[in-house]
């Protein structure tokens, strides 16, 4: 029995790059994680409302994203965990990855939040080197 080919318009995420860290704006939770079922990739979901500082938010990710118990939490145990012990568990279908609700406070400022997404954006560019798809989804409290 045949599947059927899905039209262009029935493609998950059609219109957005194969790698890239952006706002979540038009997008819902629930959507994303569909087209990761549909396109048979990696959903990896994180809320951080409740963060109230960097080692919070890695203590979160590493607890959400369901990292090794050895997680060094800090911000390069989060890209080793992200891109190279990934990569040499197996191949991989791609990635769909949230973090939602970012805190936008003192303890956690700008500087903080830029270098959190520069993260996810080196794993984005680490992913494309090796054609998989990896796309990072982000919102701010």
């Amino acid at each position: 029995m045949e599947t059927p080919l899905r039209k262009d318009d029935e493609i998950p995420l059609k219109g957005i790059r194969p790698n890239i860290v952006q706002s979540i704006r038009a997008f819902r939770v629930p959507e994303l994680q569909d087209a990761a079922t549909q396109l048979n990739q990696h959903f990896l979901y994180a809320n951080l409302s409740n963060a109230q500082s960097k080692q919070d938010i890695l203590d979160m990710i590493a607890s959400q994203y369901t990292f090794p118990a050895h997680f060094g939490k800090n911000f390069d145990a989060l890209y080793d965990c992200m891109t190279d012990m990934v990569h040499k568990s197996g191949p991989q279908p791609g990635f769909i990855v949230v973090l939602e609700q970012i805190p936008a406070h003192a303890k956690f400022d700008k500087e903080a939040r830029e270098q959190l997404l520069d993260i996810f954006r080196d794993a984005a560019d680490y992913w494309a080197d090796r054609k998989i798809p990896f796309r990072c989804f982000y919102s701010f409290l």
